[in-house]
């Protein structure tokens, strides 16, 4: 259920750009150009959004999920470090093709302050940031022992995955309907890899999880076995 919660705007967006929804391109070139003049008014804060968008960039959220899938594998928990590897990486893919579909120009804008190759929808660096930021909580979830320290860190990934977006849009990289496609495509990739995941802790005889709160497998960190 909630991957299509979150399809469904992508699915939106989807369709709005292929067929030149003129309100939707209105909205995405007027927020791009009210951002791209303050970029070029604040050339401190330009260069630190350009840094710390590639320090967040996709390959940072490659590496972290891989080593973490490589603790895990090492514990015994190797059927949930295929999940995370299988996840991003064919997350990553899925995004590739849909930019070579879709095929939507970057902007073009006067004095650029940053340029990044390829087509511009969905967003590689937002869908990278919340593939890799979801998988990680669902992985780590169940070493927070209290409510209020997962929902902190529910937060925590949620800014840093906005963060990101509106980073890749005030660099001018990306419309900002780039962005909020592939958050919302990144997170819903990762919601049904976890439902299946979770069809299959059901086919073996595994307890129900509720994987926003508990993580999709508990016993990871419980030196259960998964085999």
């Amino acid at each position: 259920m909630a991957a299509w919660v979150f399809s469904v705007p992508f699915a939106l967006l989807l369709v709005f750009v292929k067929t030149s929804f003129v309100p939707l391109d209105s909205f995405d070139r007027g927020v791009t150009l009210d951002m791209h003049e303050d970029a070029l008014e604040n050339p401190g804060y330009t260069a630190f959004l350009r840094v710390a968008t590639e320090v967040f960039g996709p390959w940072t959220w490659r590496v972290m999920v891989v080593l973490v899938a490589l603790w895990l594998w090492r514990r015994g928990s190797r059927r949930l470090a295929v999940w995370a590897v299988a996840t991003i990486t064919f997350g990553g893919l899925l995004n590739l093709a849909l930019k070579e579909i879709v095929d939507r120009a970057r902007p073009d804008l006067p004095d650029p302050v940053a340029s990044a190759p390829g087509a511009s929808f969905p967003s590689g660096h937002a869908m990278g940031a919340a593939l890799g930021a979801c998988i990680l909580m669902l992985i780590l979830l169940p070493s927070l022992r209290s409510r209020a320290a997962r929902i902190v860190a529910w937060a925590a990934a949620a800014a840093v995955v906005a963060f990101v977006a509106y980073s890749r849009v005030a660099l001018g990289v990306h419309w900002t309907s780039d962005v909020v496609a592939g958050v919302t495509l990144g997170v819903a990739f990762v919601t049904g890899t976890a439902a299946g995941y979770e069809t299959w802790r059901r086919g073996e005889g595994r307890r129900p999880v509720v994987a926003p709160e508990e993580g999709i497998e508990p016993e990871a960190f419980q030196g259960t076995d998964q085999g």
